[in-house]
């Protein structure tokens, strides 16, 4: 395209982007973005502008062309599922991207912007996966470009097997395999599609993250994973007797009545309605009956004995990544260890550890305040599994978080790390009672996330579909973390927001 033959407002915005100064070029591509997109929508200036945008891309340095390919990802994905003439006219420049992408020094910042922008061009899939071959690509961004570049097999389709990368679920044993498939032919063709697309979407919603990080920033640190056992060598937590119970009972209430609880038999008992709550392995069942559906995908995934391992091998550090912004590694585990060493201060009483996944962080917890005044708390099974098994002297309970079967005033200190985001309907509720819990002078001390208020980082943490996010990611805003522990009675002591994560610490007031 002549650039004669472009519309002035066009060529204009484009132009601004292209020839800005070093210092102006993030600034400017912000404002190229807000003239052609608006919050995941096309505006009438896109169509005409992508051509401009490809030829451009050819001409510019490598920095300005990592910035290029984000911005044509993105209106490619305004598109979706539908290509329209956007897509077309950005699929007319693909030999440029390969070509440039075969040049690129791998695993630098323009190799990961083009291999986020070629994710996009399914009808050319074999044509990219043959140049993506030579580009010495891991597993997990192997995989995520594949999956990007597939389209739905209706009469096979695969769902729900994305995150942290489609690699990671590669080792599914038979037997998983074939329930994924039994619960999948029970959706409707629309309903098939629709998974579908929000998996397409946060395969692109990871990649374009890391890109658009990428092209402001340099290369991103690698992400740090562990591994997970095979399957029969999955460890499982010890026998304890139910006096494991004993010295944080009287902190217990019933979820029936309310009354207090009881060690006796073979659980725990409550002293005033006389219902009986299970215990078995360290573990009590506090969940006040609503169990996790048995037919739900996510309970059937729950039930993996390696699922709690899974979390924190692979999940977890790349949801940091997405959640926080913490492609460069600006947050670190010892940075975390030191905020919870520094910030949880009891008073008597239990220290709760509030949705304690696989205990990675009660250990820090443990370290900090002593084994005997944990208690885990979580509302599914493999965590504590997986929690008991790596620190078997602790008692667990399970229950919701809505509700916290503890009386008043009866706990010394409360942490709750990297998990409000997983319950965002019930956060509120959830920090109320902690406020109800708490003893005066205790302290509530969480980490969590907030939406990144840069709208491009926003849009890519958005393009995740969780489990408890099924209209794309929404994190918290700041504000309203403070005024719902300001609603339960808690005063903020310490607060501290790299990126986009949240570190707070508010006391209950004496």
């Amino acid at each position: 395209m002549s650039v004669s033959t472009v519309d002035p407002a066009v060529a204009g915005v484009v132009d601004a982007f292209t020839g800005a100064s070093a210092g102006r070029l993030g600034e400017e591509f912000h404002h190229l973005v807000d003239a052609l997109w608006d919050d995941g929508e096309l505006t009438t200036l896109a169509a005409p502008a992508v051509p401009l945008v490809v030829e451009r891309l050819a001409e510019v340095d490598d920095e300005r062309k990592g910035y290029l390919a984000v911005l044509l990802g993105m209106l490619i994905e305004a598109e979706y599922p539908e290509p329209g003439p956007v897509t077309t006219a950005a699929r007319a420049g693909l030999d440029l991207y390969l070509d440039l992408w075969r040049r690129a020094a791998n695993g630098g910042a323009l190799s990961v912007t083009l291999a986020y922008l070629v994710a996009h061009f399914p009808a050319d899939r074999e044509r990219v996966l043959a140049v993506a071959a030579e580009r010495g690509l891991t597993a997990d961004d192997w995989t995520r470009l594949e999956r990007g570049l597939q389209e739905l097999d209706p009469a096979r389709p695969v769902i729900g097997r994305v995150f942290p990368s489609p690699a990671v679920w590669a080792l599914m044993d038979n037997d998983e395999q074939a329930f994924d498939q039994s619960w999948i032919s029970a959706l409707s063709a629309e309903q098939i599609a629709a998974n579908w697309q929000k998996d397409t979407r946060t395969v692109w919603g990871h990649a374009g993250a890391k890109a658009y990080w990428a092209a402001g920033n340099g290369t991103p640190a690698p992400v740090v994973t562990g591994s997970v056992p095979p399957r029969d060598q999955v460890p499982t937590p010890p026998e304890s007797p139910n006096d494991i119970f004993a010295p944080h009972v009287t902190a217990l209430r019933c979820p029936n009545c309310q009354g207090g609880l009881e060690v006796a038999g073979g659980g725990v008992r409550c002293v005033s309605c006389a219902v009986e709550y299970p215990a078995g392995k360290g573990i009590l069942n506090l969940s006040e009956g609503a169990q996790n559906n048995p037919g739900d995908f996510l309970y059937k995934l729950a039930e993996l004995p390696s699922m709690g391992l899974f979390y924190e091998a692979y999940a977890r550090p790349n949801f940091l990544r997405i959640a926080g912004g913490n492609w460069g590694g600006q947050v670190t585990p010892e940075d975390e260890r030191r905020y919870i060493t520094e910030h949880v201060t009891p008073v008597d009483g239990p220290v709760l550890d509030l949705a304690c996944g696989a205990g990675r962080w009660t250990e820090m917890l443990v370290e900090a305040v002593g084994a005997e005044r944990v208690i885990a708390y979580d509302a599914y099974v493999p965590m504590l599994t997986a929690l008991r098994t790596r620190l078997p002297q602790l008692p667990a309970v399970m229950a919701g978080a809505r509700v916290l079967p503890f009386h008043d005033e009866s706990l010394g200190a409360v942490m709750c790390w990297n998990a409000l985001q997983a319950f965002p309907a019930d956060t509120p509720a959830a920090i109320a009672e902690v406020g109800r819990c708490l003893k005066p002078g205790g302290t509530f001390t969480l980490m969590t996330f907030s939406m990144a208020s840069d709208p491009i980082a926003r849009y890519f943490q958005a393009s995740h579909y969780f489990p408890g996010h099924q209209e794309g990611m929404r994190l918290f805003e700041p504000a309203d973390i403070k005024r719902w522990l300001a609603d339960a009675g808690l005063t903020v002591r310490h607060e501290a927001t790299p990126g986009t994560f949240i570190f707070i610490t508010a006391e209950k007031p004496l």
